[in-house]
């Protein structure tokens, strides 16, 4: 049996993926143990930890009520990222995938669970070199983690529109909005959970894939939306890495809104079409971001993922007002106005200067140097 340690509702938790960058043409770099190794050095007390490959670090905050305490400790990390990775002449980076590196360049981390992920999967090990934030939001018991799981899989599309920032991908434009996602869908585990009931059918579930051999543990499912027992979460994984810290902040609020308006709510669990019109609704939103066609599962048609995202918005206005967030819901209403996502800004830097090199370093230069008020760039 899975125990679930109880949480504080809606506390919220980030964790980031980010690129390590050489600094001549912006291509991924094996930086990983020599930035570890120097933060080592510093009682710096955050959470950075190597990924899979080496040419990524991953940081995670600690649990916070607000999204606003939650962005002052990334600006914290960043900064102790940042001085170290200067001495190094390294560059750090978000966005979903790198533009132009290699899978076959990429090499494992040396540590026994990517040893193993690397045996089972083969190749498909480093191809998972992308990158992603995962949200945490906190729940009191198994069954209402079971319960926000579902509620909250019908809008990861909006997640992924409001995060998109993956178009490129070894060389090509890929002509999503977010390809990082493809290279998760090979994996056999990933998609979505199961419609389960409440905790014990979960664990009943998850009994019966382990005494099959099929898992170990919850790590061994890659969905974009899972339970996470031993945090007391909910684990939003669908998102990729933002260009700037402000943004992931932005995606926690909204994770945070949505939440709170299911907790204050007996809405009964969603239409039961919500399997058939979730891998649709999700390459739609990969593909076209807020321009993607959405089928709205109980039944009342397709829709644009924009008009259901700011009618989203206007239901969890009340829930926004009760916890503070106005001004992030007045972030998330004008960036999804604004119809564009970090991807389009990457393209528009391509068209510019036909580098790819240069859209690295640009995104670089943003997430290791921009303010994080609204607005900010240093994309062109």
């Amino acid at each position: 049996m899975l125990d679930f340690t109880p949480s504080r509702p809606l506390t919220l938790g980030v964790e980031l993926e980010l690129m390590i960058l050489n600094r001549r043409d912006y291509n991924l770099t094996r930086g990983s143990d020599d930035l570890l190794s120097l933060l080592d050095r510093k009682q710096h007390g955050f959470d950075i930890k190597p990924e899979i490959t080496q040419g990524m670090i991953e940081i995670a905050t600690a649990v916070h009520e607000t999204p606003d305490t939650l962005l002052d400790e990334l600006q914290a990390i960043r900064q102790c990222l940042v001085t170290a990775a200067e001495k190094l002449n390294l560059g750090l980076a978000g966005g979903g995938s790198h533009p132009f590196q290699h899978w076959d360049d990429q090499r494992i981390y040396p540590k026994e669970r990517y040893r193993l992920v690397s045996e089972l999967y083969g190749y498909l090990a480093k191809q998972f070199t992308v990158y992603g934030q995962h949200i945490h939001v906190g729940c009191p018991n198994g069954d209402w983690a079971v319960r926000l799981t579902r509620h909250l899989a019908r809008f990861m599309p909006h997640f992924v529109a409001l995060s998109a920032s993956s178009p490129f991908y070894q060389g090509v434009d890929t002509a999503f909005q977010s390809s990082r996602l493809t290279s998760i869908n090979a994996f056999p585990l990933s998609g979505t959970m199961p419609p389960v009931e409440n905790w014990g059918a979960f664990n009943d579930y998850f009994g019966q894939m382990q005494s099959l051999g099929i898992v170990a543990s919850i790590k061994d499912f890659y969905w974009d939306i899972r339970p996470k027992p031993e945090y007391g979460t909910v684990e939003i994984r669908i998102c990729d890495t933002p260009l700037t810290i402000d943004t992931a902040a932005m995606l926690a609020a909204y994770a945070q809104m949505l939440a709170h308006h299911f907790f204050a709510s007996d809405a009964p669990f969603p239409d039961e079409r919500l399997a058939l019109t979730y891998n649709y609704n999700r390459f739609q939103a990969c593909r076209f971001g807020y321009d993607g066609v959405v089928v709205i599962p109980d039944g009342a048609g397709q829709t644009l993922l924009l008009e259901d995202l700011l009618a989203t918005l206007g239901q969890v206005q009340e829930s926004a007002d009760t916890l503070g967030l106005a001004h992030w819901h007045k972030r998330l209403r004008d960036r999804a106005l604004k119809r564009r996502t970090d991807s389009h800004d990457l393209r528009d830097i391509y068209r510019e200067t036909g580098s790819l090199s240069e859209v690295v370093r640009r995104q670089s230069q943003l997430w290791m140097y921009a303010s994080d008020t609204p607005g900010a760039t240093m994309l062109s």
